[in-house]
């Protein structure tokens, strides 16, 4: 599933594409509004919230997309040829300018909208790192409420706070010290205090990388259990856990571990350190017994 910083990225180039132009071109691939026709209409903007795309459009329209797994949007000049999206038959929409075309493709959420029902996408959604209201207070007490729920679940809860996907759910753990297992109540105050700001300086220190890269957002004065990571640097890896198994820790030399963590809709593939990080990890654990489903 696609983080916050890949959706503020797409948005970026969407709304750069598009934005202050008339549509020419608007084919929505979707049977329930096929025979819907935006072209004349100017689009306003492309903004980003959580993980979702809000495209907005003249006359109190807005075009709701979410990529999930493996949507995609691409930007082509006129009279480009399509490619590294997907095949035609994967094309879900289509808005064309005098300059430029987008074009989405598996995108398994396109609908759409009134703008003023927004909400109905996306007001579920908790603070969002990357927004102009974050609002670590309340994304903080929103993790906490559930104190029993696995901290890499409640991350991943986009009702609590939106943006985190599974790469930045292992790397925060890791900074954090705990492993994605520990009941989020039983992370130390502390550190729960630091969580909203590690996360935010995270998405907001790769929001404009072409590659993602965690390890070079925090140095050795990090006052976090990552105070004796290496600094960032030639040869250093992008990434403290996530993708590194079974190569060693950065701070202790370990071997990283690798386990599926499911919140009851999906597995997912997680990344831990069994040294650096506290707290149960698989097999050693009892089952949550809380209901719970992984919002979008």
């Amino acid at each position: 599933m696609p983080e916050g910083d890949t959706v503020w990225q797409t948005a970026k180039r969407l709304d750069t594409a598009l934005a202050g132009k008339v549509l020419t071109r608007s084919d929505l691939r979707v049977p329930k509004y096929a025979t819907a026709d935006l072209t004349g209409r100017t689009v306003l903007d492309v903004t980003p919230r959580g993980k979702h795309l809000l495209t907005r459009i003249e006359g109190g329209l807005t075009l709701h997309s979410h990529l999930r797994m493996d949507g995609t949007w691409r930007v082509y000049a006129n009279g480009q040829r399509w490619s590294g999206g997907g095949a035609a038959h994967q094309i879900r929409v289509i808005l064309g300018t005098a300059d430029r075309t987008a074009v989405g493709y598996r995108l398994p959420v396109l609908e759409l909208l009134r703008t003023p029902d927004e909400d109905r996408a996306v007001g579920h959604l908790g603070p969002d790192l990357l927004g102009p209201g974050w609002n670590p207070e309340l994304a903080l007490a929103n993790l906490l409420a559930d104190p029993t729920r696995p901290l890499g679940e409640a991350l991943l809860d986009q009702r609590n706070l939106a943006g985190i996907g599974n790469i930045y759910k292992s790397e925060l753990c890791f900074l954090l010290g705990a492993t994605p297992w520990l009941p989020v109540g039983a992370l130390p105050a502390d550190r729960a205090a630091k969580l909203p700001a590690i996360a935010q300086r995270l998405l907001e220190a790769n929001r404009d990388r072409p590659l993602r890269n965690t390890t070079g957002a925090f140095t050795s004065t990090t006052p976090t259990s990552a105070t004796h990571h290496r600094t960032a640097g030639p040869g250093t890896p992008d990434l403290f856990v996530y993708g590194r198994a079974p190569r060693p820790c950065l701070r202790c030399g370990t071997s990283i571990r690798t386990a599926n963590q499911g919140d009851g809709s999906r597995e997912r593939p997680t990344y831990w350190c069994p040294i650096c990080q506290v707290g149960p990890a698989p097999g050693t654990t009892a089952p949550h017994r809380t209901q719970h489903r992984t919002t979008n």
